[in-house]
């Protein structure tokens, strides 16, 4: 056994954590698995989110893979079958998963003997490793000890999990019949020829599916999609513009996917029960997950991975316009919308450059940012936001290892873990791109880095170190700080980054993004050197991720609204699916005010706008945040229409 060192430990947890995404994983997740590694050829015990115990392993010399006579290991999960040799001496041979009679002694031999312990594996997950053709149990995938343990550590079996006799007997010890395995491809799955047929994008209205669609259609490529809300006649001129890069859209019924379909694209929110998944299935089209399509194209070109907590949509952008600015053509793929792009009539959030620069907005909130390899990886903070900071960290570890020319990271104690050797921007005297002469002002800020003058047109300290992170990650990149001021000045801003929808009576409307501690207690600040008193409204997005977030709801809005100010939160926003809904907005509202802070529960936007136009006066900034509903853009601007005057339109 290998004792689970810091490193296998990341690494462990951020790989289990990007394949909760896979189609077949188990619902609910384990809580105890053995994952099997096969770049670091490493099986793991994970038990309770911590790993306990590790041992070497040897997976198959011709790679991974389902199909039958392939010689390949079966990637994804599994569940151990069946355990054979219970109490059966070292070296132990098998047969047919009975005992021979024989014991290997050590002597020499070349054939793949089967020895000590067996655990037999059933795949789960359909097409990949179960069913016809590909099927982990009926191929005999096992895992067992060897007559080659000096060959352990190394790809060199002929499908199954190889092991060492002292170590498939320890692993024997601790397994049940029934836990689950995960096996690991070594690189991210490959994906169709991106020549080879049409893609078609289930979810395409979401904003990192429709991103990667626009990108690849952009590039020449052949794309499809279809979104439950194009069904109810919702976000026409979205689909307007998707039809205008030549992006056919679909009826979400399976209809999308026909005989030209080379790939579905999917995202985690895409069920099984979905009609293009569905259809995918039964007619064999590889079904792929939008990360891997990002992991595609962020390996093929010379590309920039944003990643953090907070501010990855903002950092991305102004990469983007700082290299367009110079005259780089870069590609972008975000998550947010840049006004810039949407001046050109696109829908804001991909463009397709001509060069080889690509700057893309990396999510580590599904897991999946462990899939990429960027040529400069950007980490900004870690905060407390979709997971606990140890499993976040870990996944900023393992892209760490994988990018392939520098790292730039905030200076963020939080960070300093895996910091070392590289490039840090910050306010502190140890970051390598620091700012001086912070100069703030209601609309944005100027400060100085080794000497040039800097301006942003974006207010608040943190827009401070997020133009430090562009301006730190072009750098990396090779372009000189005097060539970057321009381009950042004329920076346009993220749409619901802190975005005046308008000003009535004296009293500015603001929409904005923030949806965790971090990113309400910077809107607020924003907003404080902006007005004399803050309306902040709210609504909570996903029970889960609100229940996850209560306490630091609580600390946040009790710590950073002053008496004067007014809190009103709405419901939680509620997408669809299986989660529990025990609990409402107002149970938190409730705690919020016992901290005394003025804090009302909004039954409904009606109630909400007319209260805004009766208490608002002179001075005040309304402070709309929230994630994930699109509508509530629209509902900042009913807001503003009712400060004006105007009747509210039912949201």
């Amino acid at each position: 056994m290998t004792p689970p060192t810091p490193a296998i430990t990341a690494r462990a947890i951020a790989l289990f954590e990007a394949a909760r995404e896979r189609p077949g994983a188990p619902q609910p997740i384990p809580e105890r698995l053995f994952l099997i590694d096969v770049e670091r050829q490493i099986a793991t015990l994970i038990e309770n989110g911590a790993v306990v115990a590790s041992w070497p392993v040897s997976t198959a010399r011709n790679g991974i893979g389902g199909a039958n006579n392939s010689l390949k290991t079966p990637p994804g999960w599994h569940r151990i079958d069946a355990k054979i040799g219970t109490g059966a001496g070292a070296g132990t041979v098998f047969s047919s998963r009975e005992p021979t009679g024989e014991v290997w002694q050590g002597e020499p031999c070349e054939a793949d003997l089967i020895l000590t312990r067996i655990l037999t594996l059933d795949g789960l997950e359909e097409g990949v490793n179960r069913g016809p053709g590909c099927d982990s149990r009926e191929r005999y995938i096992y895992i067992h000890g060897s007559n080659h343990e000096v060959l352990i550590g190394r790809p060199v079996s002929c499908g199954c999990v190889r092991m060492s006799n002292a170590d498939v007997t320890a692993l024997f010890d601790r397994a049940r019949e029934g836990d689950f395995v995960l096996i690991v491809p070594s690189e991210t799955r490959a994906i169709p020829d991106l020549a080879s047929g049409r893609f078609h994008y289930a979810g395409l209205g979401g904003s990192g599916m429709s991103a990667i669609a626009q990108f690849q259609a952009m590039k020449g490529g052949r794309v499809s999609g279809s979104d439950r809300a194009f069904d109810q006649g919702e976000r026409a001129a979205v689909r307007a513009r998707f039809e205008a890069l030549g992006i056919s859209v679909f009826p979400q019924d399976g209809s999308g996917v026909g005989e030209d379909c080379a790939a579905l694209v999917v995202s985690t929110a895409v069920e099984e029960t979905v009609p293009d998944f569905a259809t995918a299935q039964a007619r064999g089209v590889p079904v792929v997950h939008r990360s891997e399509m990002l992991a595609h194209f962020v390996g093929t070109y010379r590309s920039i991975a944003v990643t953090g907590t907070s501010g990855k949509s903002t950092v991305t952008g102004m990469i983007f316009e700082i290299l367009r600015g110079i005259g780089a053509d870069p590609s972008v793929i975000t998550g947010g919308d840049l006004p810039a792009l949407q001046a050109q009539g696109l829908i804001g959030n991909a463009y397709a450059g001509e060069s080889d620069l690509l700057v893309v907005e990396a999510d580590e909130s599904d897991g999946s940012l462990v899939r990429y390899a960027p040529s400069i990886g950007v980490v900004l903070n870690l905060q407390r936001d979709h997971k606990e900071m140890d499993e976040v960290a870990a996944m900023f570890a393992t892209l760490r290892a994988r990018t392939r020319e520098s790292l730039v990271v905030g200076d963020d104690a939080n960070l300093d873990a895996f910091a070392g050797g590289a490039i840090r921007f910050g306010l502190s005297e140890r970051a390598d791109v620091r700012a001086t002469d912070v100069q703030h002002h209601p609309n944005g800020a100027r400060f100085r880095v080794e000497g040039v003058g800097f301006e942003i047109p974006v207010p608040g300290l943190h827009n401070v170190t997020n133009a430090l992170a562009a301006i730190a990650a072009c750098r990396a990149a090779g372009f000189p700080l005097e060539s970057m001021a321009a381009p950042l000045a004329g920076f346009s801003g993220i749409g619901r980054r802190f975005q005046t929808v308008g000003r009535a009576r004296g009293i500015e409307v603001v929409d904005d993004f923030a949806h965790n501690a971090e990113k309400i207690a910077a809107a607020i600040r924003t907003a404080k050197l902006r007005g004399q008193r803050v309306l902040a409204i709210y609504q909570p997005h996903g029970y889960g991720p609100t229940r996850f977030l209560w306490q630091d709801f609580v600390r946040t809005f009790s710590s950073e609204l002053s008496a004067q100010d007014r809190l009103l939160m709405l419901e939680v926003f509620y997408a669809g699916g299986t989660a529990t809904r025990d609990f409402s907005a107002a149970d938190i509202v409730r705690e919020i005010a016992t901290k005394g802070t003025n804090a009302s529960f909004a039954p409904s936007r009606e109630w909400l706008i007319a209260r805004i136009a009766d208490e608002a006066r002179e001075g005040d900034v309304v402070l709309v945040m929230g994630a994930r509903d699109p509508s509530l853009t629209g509902f900042a601007r009913d807001i503003l229409g009712a400060l004006e005057g105007g009747a509210a339109r039912r949201a």
